[in-house]
């Protein structure tokens, strides 16, 4: 079992969704990256998405497109990733998970990325661009190192694909809330619950919803249904407006995942 499973495990007998956070690794700095994950490992985040920056993202709005570009600019790359997901480990046990787009992997070599990941420390695997019906040569490497492949379900999703994605999928599954491309939403539709007892119908693995969450009311009304919660954008705005402020840039980390955290439990 990986930590992922482990750490859900742990929450469910709390009494808590796990709150996932998506970074961009290597925006604001390659160095400011790692601090960032042990921030928000203090601060209350439970898994650790590490984002691979990628020169199309086309999943991605504006705010984690930007900060694609800049993470390529300062000249981060899959094997970059690794090495901060390295440091990581150094320090701490919190799951992580690499994030990213299927061409960085294809072109590192899947053998030998699952095989390198697997070494750096890393939890488990989500290429957004990979659906599962292609992603049987993955898999494969992925299941051999005991990496988790995670993949995506989204609203429109068919029974035939809910079931597909329950049968291939590891860890857990990841729901968007909405169709269309990340960004946060002031306003969201949570009729997700129906999709949510579907899914559990065809897998005893955990569901988590991203895609637009940026408030703890929405963290919480989430979490009433839901086994995690991903926040991704609010978080790279963050980030953005305060990536150069050292001590500043932490401080509203903190208090940011503080509250989605505490939102996170059931009886919140």
């Amino acid at each position: 079992m990986t930590r992922i499973h482990d750490k859900f495990k742990e929450l469910k007998e709390r009494g808590k969704a796990a709150l996932v956070t998506y970074i961009t690794a290597g925006d604001p700095s390659l160095e400011t990256t790692t601090k960032i994950v042990f921030e928000l490992e203090q601060s209350g985040a439970d898994i650790i998405e590490l984002g691979v920056p990628f020169s199309d993202p086309m999943a991605d709005g504006p705010t984690i497109q930007l900060s694609s570009e800049r993470a390529l600019k300062n000249g981060m790359t899959l094997r970059g990733v690794l090495d901060i997901l390295r440091k990581i480990r150094k320090k701490s046990e919190i799951p992580v998970i690499i994030f990213g787009y299927y061409n960085p992997f294809f072109s590192y070599g899947l053998k030998k990325f699952a095989e390198d990941a697997r070494d750096a420390g890393a939890d488990g695997v989500l290429v957004v661009d990979l659906p599962p019906e292609e992603a049987e040569e993955f898999k494969i490497h992925t299941d051999k190192v005991g990496l988790d492949l995670v993949f995506l379900l989204a609203p429109t999703s068919t029974s035939e694909r809910i079931r597909l994605v329950s049968e291939r999928a590891k860890g857990f599954i990841y729901l968007v809330s909405v169709t269309g491309v990340t960004g946060e939403r002031p306003a969201m539709d949570y009729s997700l619950e129906h999709i949510v007892r579907e899914i559990k119908n065809h897998t005893r693995l955990p569901v988590g919803i991203g895609f637009g969450v940026s408030t703890q009311d929405q963290a919480q009304m989430i979490a009433n249904f839901a086994d995690a919660v991903i926040v991704g954008s609010a978080l790279i705005r963050i980030i953005e407006k305060y990536g150069h402020k050292g001590k500043e840039l932490f401080k509203e980390i903190s208090g940011f995942i503080n509250g989605l955290s505490q939102a996170c439990y059931h009886d919140s």
